[in-house]
């Protein structure tokens, strides 16, 4: 069955990579959720998608320019009433001994190189013990070739954008298990061969409800949604049609 996991949490109707959208995702019935790391000034792994704090919260400049206690101070709840910190990557992981959700988290390290954050985001995981419940994604490709090296026991993939010729048998070659594809670089043919080769392949961003049937439809191994609830009510009407 496909996995539906839950892009920057329920982003959809909460605030994107906050605690309450990852809580809203598992009560929603995901099978898990996505979200993005950086390191602060001060070398703490922090969940926000953009390298600058400005779109998602309450302050303005780049993550790494504050430390954690002033970046902890900004509101990260834009979608509801209650104030809400940035959370720490450790926060997070802890919440997820609780529960069984598997977690994709994406390393920005794209534009900063963030030097030691494959080790520290790592170091999180194994001490969680939850090397098996993770991804490490990243359009940094050298990243995770990395991260492979320090821990090969943690399934790597991917990101990209553009088509990429035989994107399994690339996959393979930098050691990865699985590949995370824009899903417009994502067709039925380029997921079944991924499939057949042993590569999982969990498209994102994935929103639309025919998308979501063409998915269900060829047994991708996830896709990767802002609306769980959306996806979830498409996962069961795919069932059970014969």
């Amino acid at each position: 069955m496909t996995q539906i996991v839950a892009h920057r949490g329920y982003s959809a109707a909460f605030s994107e990579n906050t605690m309450t959208a990852f809580f809203e995702a598992e009560k929603a019935g995901a099978d898990g959720i996505e979200l993005d790391v950086q390191l602060t000034k001060d070398g703490e792994v922090v969940v926000i998608h953009d390298e600058k704090v400005d779109r998602t919260t309450s302050g303005s400049g780049f993550v790494k320019d504050f430390p954690y206690k002033e970046l902890r101070k900004l509101n990260a709840n834009k979608k509801g009433i209650k104030k809400e910190p940035i959370p720490a990557l450790a926060e997070v992981l802890e919440w997820l001994k609780g529960n069984e959700l598997i977690c994709n988290i994406e390393l920005k390290n794209g534009m900063f190189r963030y030097e030691g954050m494959e080790e520290k985001v790592i170091e999180l995981i194994r001490r969680y013990e939850l090397s098996d419940r993770i991804i490490l994604s990243s359009f940094n490709h050298y990243s995770i070739v990395y991260c492979y090296r320090l821990a090969p026991e943690i399934e790597t993939a991917p990101l990209y954008v553009e088509g990429i010729y035989m994107p399994w048998v690339y996959a393979q070659s930098i050691r990865a298990k699985g590949i995370h594809p824009k899903l417009a670089a994502a067709p039925d043919e380029i997921i079944q061969s991924a499939l057949k080769n042993n590569i999982a392949v969990r498209p994102f961003t994935v929103n639309q409800e025919d998308e979501m049937r063409r998915l269900y439809q060829v047994n991708c191994t996830a896709l990767i949604t802002d609306d769980p609830v959306k996806a979830l009510r498409i996962r069961k009407q795919a069932a059970k049609r014969p």
